[in-house]
């Protein structure tokens, strides 16, 4: 069985953070390698198997390795005792319309699919818990990471200068060219629009800044926020770009395990 090839991340000590490569799985076509996404259309064999590589890896059982099915808003799971008891079919109705898990049980990754969006992952070490964002330019819009910093001082107590964040691969300003339409999104929901944009012969939105300007504005600290250099549109050969690839092709899985 082929390791997957993982990007990791240094968000401090008891946790272990990264996003995955298109390399070392076993999916094939626009797929490969490594998918475990189960609602882009890929073969389950080769999610199931390219699941077990990296529950291997991590040295987790397959039930601990936990993903939403995404829906482009921001409903944020807690993943807690109650869900762990859960049969596979409460799990999948609990998990359905969710863009942002959140956790302090350890041995459980928790994580986001991406292909172009922006996967956001955030650490408290003070009060032990984790978060797996997926900001789209639609949930970015609706401001999920302040959404999922507000849910993590509910459940833990998180003071949002005490997180650690990570923004992790995705399209880029110079390749996220938007129509009107979104550019007219942002402004309308009070975006500084002179900050996260630039006019060429179309918009163009920097995804990865907005989600960064509305970590700062939730109370994190600047030095507190890492990018990700990886524009996934200009390198679709290592990481999946649904704009490069179309829709039928594999995700990036962004996860964060204590």
């Amino acid at each position: 069985m082929k390791q997957p090839q993982l990007d990791y991340y240094n968000m401090g000590t008891g946790v272990v953070a990264f996003s995955s490569t298109r390399h070392g799985g076993c999916s094939k076509g626009n797929y490969a390698a490594f998918n475990i996404n189960n609602y882009c259309g890929d073969s389950k064999d080769d999610i199931l198997n390219n699941r077990k590589a990296l529950c291997e890896m991590l040295g987790i059982s397959n039930d601990h390795l936990i993903m939403p099915h995404q829906v482009h808003l921001t409903k944020v799971a807690k993943i807690d005792e109650t869900f762990l008891s859960m049969s596979p079919e409460k799990r999948q109705t609990a998990l359905e319309g969710v863009d942002a898990l959140m956790t302090n049980l350890r041995g459980v990754c928790i994580g986001v699919s991406t292909a172009d969006c922006i996967p956001v992952l955030l650490y408290d070490e003070v009060h032990q818990a984790v978060c797996a964002i997926h900001a789209g330019w639609r949930g970015t819009v609706k401001r999920i990471v302040m959404k999922a910093v507000e849910a993590m001082t509910a459940a833990y107590g998180t003071q949002p200068q005490q997180l650690v964040a990570q923004i992790g691969p995705g399209i880029h300003l110079d390749s996220f060219e938007v129509g009107d339409e979104v550019y007219e999104a942002f402004q309308q929901e009070g975006f500084d629009m002179s900050a996260i944009s630039v006019k060429q012969e179309k918009w163009h939105i920097d995804l990865p800044l907005c989600n960064r300007l509305q970590l700062i504005a939730s109370g994190l600290l600047p030095q507190n926020i890492k990018v990700s250099p990886v524009c996934t549109f200009q390198q679709a050969d290592n990481y999946f770009s649904a704009r490069r690839l179309g829709i039928n092709s594999g995700r990036i899985f962004s996860g964060i395990l204590l």
